[in-house]
């Protein structure tokens, strides 16, 4: 059995910013809109008219300020709500696999790694541009890499998912080195017309890199333990599929784009993820005195914030549990990744950190990691 390391990581970030004023100006005017249209409904009884948002809703729902995205054009134009990609050739890049390169080029510079080197390349994310070929053997084409590659979803846990794939993989001998990579285009699955979520998410990519621990430099982070658990729940849903059209009902079905009963969400992830986490670090040996930083799903700084009270046994301290939301919302499964790519540098040689996604399935994943 080999031991395995963190040895990069990279984030691409679009260049296009939305802030809840924008959003919510763009939102206010479609309401307004869809209520005019539908004035004779609501007077009568049979339709609800729709409320406004407002940016201080935004915050105190999630601790969002603002996201980046492909397109901001297309979700601010009040009779759209939508991002507008162009369609692309077969032989150009698809989207996720471009900021997906741009991410695994970052990682690999960070590490000191070449392309060719790189054994496995995971795209793991929470919805795929298409169903084959996969996302994961196109950037290994882009790239440059070697071995093989492969898709994987399992939604907001797909980078935990993935990282401990590889890292069995490199435990067991069968490669040396591999990418994780999480192009995440959430802008597209998001419901912008909905009031409770058209704030949610934002669109990113992020890579990690894993290598066999051997030989490497200071500064790298040793992969203490991985784990992964999941739960059915239908209260995280993305009904949308290859079988949509096979149902006769193409019209614009609301349950085709993300729903969540977030209630029920935050009664029911909160204490799994939480029991996840310290059993996880029970089994490892690392005491909640022990752990330096915690790096979080960035889902709802609410949610954070008790997990991060939960695993310390008390209010953690500036630093201890960063957040990253405030600037670039919920990003699914990169999100806790990119919080451990903006706050690890700061760790001294032997200080222990855990990484921790959460979300639909239900799904949590936890990475215990400690500072070469």
């Amino acid at each position: 059995m080999h031991n395995v390391a963190i040895t990069g990581t990279g984030v691409y970030t679009p260049s296009q910013i939305i802030t809840n004023d924008e959003l919510v100006a763009a939102f206010n005017a479609y309401a307004d809109l869809w209520n005019a249209e539908n004035a004779d409904a609501i007077a009568a009884g049979t339709a609800e008219a729709k409320p406004h948002s407002s940016s201080d809703f935004i915050v105190a729902a999630s601790g969002i300020e603002q996201r980046y995205v492909l397109d901001k054009d297309g979700v601010l134009d009040p009779s759209r709500m939508f991002p507008h990609l162009a369609a692309r050739a077969d032989d150009e890049p698809g989207y996720m696999a471009e900021i997906g390169v741009d991410a695994a080029q970052k990682a690999m510079a960070v590490a000191g790694v070449d392309a060719a080197d790189i054994d496995l390349v995971i795209c793991a994310a929470s919805n795929m541009e298409r169903a084959y070929p996969a996302i994961g053997v196109e950037i290994q084409q882009l790239i440059g890499a070697g071995g093989f590659a492969f898709d994987m979803n399992v939604a907001c846990s797909s980078a935990t998912f993935g990282i401990q794939t590889a890292a069995d993989m490199i435990r067991a001998g069968s490669i040396r080195r591999a990418l994780v990579i999480n192009p995440e285009i959430c802008s597209a699955h998001l419901e912008w017309r909905d009031r409770d979520c058209h704030f949610i998410f934002g669109d990113v990519a992020t890579a990690t890199l894993l290598e066999r621990d051997e030989g490497l430099k200071p500064g790298h982070f040793k992969v203490l333990g991985t784990r992964c658990a999941t739960q059915f729940s239908n209260n995280i849903r993305n009904n949308n599929g290859y079988l949509r059209r096979t149902h006769d009902q193409m019209e614009d079905r609301r349950d085709m784009q993300f729903m969540q009963n977030g209630r029920k969400v935050f009664k029911e992830v909160l204490p799994l993820v939480s029991k996840h986490i310290a059993a996880h670090m029970a089994d490892a040996g690392v005491a909640a005195a022990d752990l330096r930083r915690l790096w979080l799903h960035q889902a709802n700084k609410t949610m954070n914030d008790y997990i991060g009270k939960k695993v310390l046994g008390r209010t953690p301290e500036p630093g201890e549990q960063p957040n990253i939301l405030q600037d670039y919302a919920n990003t699914s499964s990169a999100g806790s990744i990119i919080a451990f790519s903006k706050y690890a540098d700061d760790l001294s040689p032997g200080d222990y950190g855990l990484i921790c996604s959460f979300g639909a399935g239900y799904s949590v994943g936890s990475v215990i990691v400690q500072r070469a």
